[in-house]
């Protein structure tokens, strides 16, 4: 049987493989990748893959298109069925899989999916995803050999392995869960049966139409049900997650909401008092603040790219215990396997919380002052989005600023600084910007719109900013 499958361009991305179902992905293309990525595993000289999928409309079609593919490139696969991104990564651990995919639309709107990959529990990215589309194209695959398929519940070894990190002091702590009908939710009944405390479940049927909120929990009005159930039931803290769940919202004991970096502090502080001198990895988005902190905690700061992939890598290279982005993801390679993981950061930060002497709001009220903007997206074509970056870049270096280029454009100054990136997932421009009072932090984010308003952008919507 013939096969070649060309995919829309636009799916194809640094990350990952996304789109708009019925529009740029469906069916057809996951089978293409079924077919190609089969047939790079078994070039490699593996077989064994598994597969998962989240609680999105969409995702059981996809997922069986996937695993034909698969199975006509002679894999024996293993269908883990519906759950979190992060529990794919542990299947593909204990397993010892050669190759794991997750049909997943993460964050994204109902109507939008995807496929996140592993080639021998490594990342498969940028120049990997680019090769797959290009074998797919050329119709570059190994002959049709059927392989197998066997469905695996791994819920329960997965359930037990978050568990089993869980140290918590003597305060019991009283949480509200937001599972914003995410892909977590079976996991997360399960989870919260067996943890100490009293535990209140938002939201937490599976269903792709996320009929509450948008289950993205970086954005405050996707938090503000959680901040009112954490309020009136007078709970310690507040937990969210994305649509598969691997990454984390935080409220603290008054309902206001813990910023990324701002967490991140937290847990450093956490796992460097047990391994001094450790590097702890953020991305370009993060406050100034955070790197200093985790200095003052006896850690080695880096600075790195945005994204789940380039993130995994580096912490490999650098052995890093602990990374974070702003975007919620927290990797914990301390006890854990260096994968971002919502459900085990929540049950690491569960335990931090339980052995403080205060509560968790006077934690986050007593950390430095920032000034600042909270990540803001806008929406820029997907044509456009790379070009306007090279462009501020070109015109940065002419006047001399102090940049670094390691994602996007991140300018320093003795105020303060700017960032404008491109985001790898989305038709869209992420900026920030952090300044050392309000009349500095005005002048930054004038320099940034005129910029943007050099490439012919918009400026950013400024009304929500962040005050810590």
């Amino acid at each position: 049987m013939t096969f070649q499958h060309r995919f829309d361009p636009s799916t194809l991305r640094e990350y990952d493989i996304r789109g708009v179902v019925g529009t740029t992905l469906g069916p057809e293309d996951a089978y293409a990748i079924g077919r190609t990525f089969g047939s790079m595993v078994a070039r490699a000289g593996g077989q064994r893959l598994i597969i998962g999928r989240d609680g999105r409309l969409s995702s059981p079609s996809l997922e069986q298109a996937l695993v034909e593919g698969a199975v006509a490139s002679g894999m024996a696969v293993q269908r883990i069925g519906c759950g979190p991104t992060p529990m794919l990564y542990f299947a593909s651990v204990a397993f010892g899989a050669d190759g794991a995919i997750m049909v997943t639309g993460s964050h994204n709107p109902p109507d939008h999916n995807g496929f996140k990959i592993l080639q021998a529990n490594q990342p498969f990215f940028g120049p990997q995803v680019r090769e797959l589309g290009r074998l797919s194209a050329m119709g570059d695959v190994v002959p049709h050999n059927p392989g197998t398929t066997q469905d695996v519940d791994i819920r329960p070894d997965y359930v037990a392995r978050l568990l089993r990190d869980y140290d918590d002091g003597p305060r019991p702590l009283k949480v509200v869960w937001d599972n914003a009908s995410s892909a977590a939710g079976d996991v997360l009944s399960m989870v919260v049966q067996r943890l100490p405390g009293t535990h209140h479940i938002l939201n937490g049927t599976i269903d792709g139409h996320f009929p509450a909120h948008h289950p993205d929990p970086t954005i405050p009005a996707n938090m503000r049900q959680l901040a009112d159930a954490v309020r009136m039931e007078k709970a310690d803290l507040g937990l969210a997650f994305d649509g598969d769940a691997d990454r984390l919202g935080v409220v603290d004991d008054t309902g206001t909401m813990i910023w990324a970096d701002q967490l991140l502090v937290l847990v450093a502080r956490d796992v460097l008092r047990a391994r001094p001198g450790a590097t702890v990895i953020a991305d370009v988005k993060a406050s100034q603040i955070l790197f200093d902190e985790i200095a003052r905690a006896g850690g080695r700061p880096l600075m790195w790219k945005s994204g789940h992939s380039p993130i995994k890598t580096k912490m490999a290279e650098t052995r890093a215990p602990l990374a974070g982005e702003m975007s919620g993801h927290f990797f914990f390679a301390d006890r854990w396997y260096g994968f971002d993981d919502g459900l085990y950061a929540a049950i690491r930060l569960l335990g931090i919380v339980s052995r403080l002497s205060q509560p968790l709001s006077a934690i986050r009220a007593a950390l430095p002052a920032t000034l600042s903007t909270p990540e803001l997206r806008f929406d820029c074509p997907e044509t456009r989005k790379f070009g306007v970056i090279a462009e501020v870049a070109s015109r940065l270096e002419k006047t001399g600023a102090t940049v670094c280029a390691i994602d996007g454009v991140r300018v320093s100054t003795g105020e303060g600084w700017w960032l404008l990136r491109a985001s790898n997932t989305q038709a869209l421009l992420v900026a920030r910007v952090e300044g050392a009072t309000q009349a500095a932090l005005e002048r930054l984010k004038a320099e940034l719109c005129a910029q943007l308003a050099l490439s012919g952008i918009a400026a950013p919507d400024f009304s929500g900013a962040r005050s810590d």
